[in-house]
């Protein structure tokens, strides 16, 4: 399935049903009695998050959506039907906008959240009641944007071929296409790593080059599904097998994030040397803590090895954020 995370569409929410005009009258009435019932509502359309929608796929080849309209009045007080909503489900983590204003509408963050972007229209009034007829209003209508930003703990960063789908096929139940050339991993991926009673997301996400900030390679395409993680993994080929050098490729993808983003910039990153299995990868460690002397987690995703060290490191820092978390919202209460 291929992974699409922006859409525009069009949806039209239901007119009013008509409002009767009518009158009863039998033998014993000197007087007809008006009894004309009122229209039924228009369906809304709603949008609501899904776990089980991974993509805006969907809203790329249907891009007009309409709620019911609402049912016509009869006599006798009979009011209309009104229209059934228009329930539209997207993942969780899509951002909606008013594609004419560019305000924001709704960011869906939980599943099961919802929002009414276009209210149904009032149903016209009948005569009933001793009241003025009234016309059924028009239901409303918009633009909508649709912009998805998968939400995991963990994000995956670095040049292509570091490593990173081997990484979260090691250490997940995810299994990401594997291969020597760049740009294997065109899509977000997603894993679920469980450790003892703690669980987390980690995202995989496609390889970054000089310039991705600008749109090149996969470009800021895939830099902002990185803005709602709690912990960057940047991955480091320490052996150097695409002829490049380690410190220099974590130099430029720290200068892509702060370009993108000083948010991105400044979340807790872990740096992690890869491919330590193989023989180059102690001669480039040596040289790359002489200019970063911050810590180094040392692995090799290939053999499985150093994984736990890793684990653990990240399973105490969301430990730490989600206690904060907590008592931010306690204080705010």
């Amino acid at each position: 399935m291929a992974f699409v995370d922006e859409a525009q569409i069009h949806v039209k929410a239901g007119r009013g049903g008509k409002g009767c005009e009518s009158f009863y009258r039998d033998k014993y009435s000197r007087y007809p009695k008006p009894d004309g019932g009122d229209g039924g509502q228009g369906g809304d359309v709603i949008f609501t998050a899904a776990q089980s929608i991974q993509t805006l796929l969907d809203y790329r080849f249907k891009q007009h959506y309409r709620a019911q309209d609402g049912g016509h009045a009869s006599s006798k007080g009979q009011k209309g039907k009104e229209g059934e909503d228009c329930i539209l489900r997207v993942p969780i983590g899509t951002i909606l906008r008013d594609r004419d204003t560019d305000l924001l509408i709704k960011d869906l963050l939980e599943q099961g959240q919802s929002v009414v972007v276009a209210r149904g229209g009032q149903g016209g009034w009948g005569n009933g009641r001793h009241r003025v007829p009234k016309s059924p209003e028009a239901g409303q209508e918009r633009n909508v944007h649709l912009e998805l930003k998968i939400i995991a703990d963990v994000g995956l960063i670095g040049f292509p071929n570091s490593g990173k789908s081997t990484l979260i096929s090691a250490i997940s139940k995810v299994k990401s296409k594997i291969a020597s050339y760049p740009f294997t991993t065109k899509q977000p991926i997603l894993g679920i790593i469980e450790v003892e009673d703690f669980k987390f997301v980690m995202a995989d996400l496609p390889g970054l080059i000089e310039g991705a900030h600008l749109g090149r390679g996969l470009g800021d395409r895939f830099l902002k599904h990185a803005e709602r993680t709690k912990i960057l993994i940047h991955l480091i080929d320490m052996a150097g097998s695409e002829g490049r050098d380690p410190y220099d490729d974590f130099k430029k993808i720290q200068n892509e994030l702060k370009a993108y983003s000083e948010e991105l910039f400044y979340k807790t990153i872990l740096v992690v040397a890869n491919k330590m299995d193989l023989l180059e990868a102690e001669v480039h460690l040596k040289r790359f803590r002489k200019k970063y002397k911050s810590k180094i987690f040392c692995i090799s995703a290939l053999q499985k090895t150093g994984l736990e060290e890793l684990i653990k490191a990240i399973k105490e820092i969301l430990c730490k954020e989600s206690f904060q978390d907590q008592s931010n919202a306690s204080s705010l209460k």
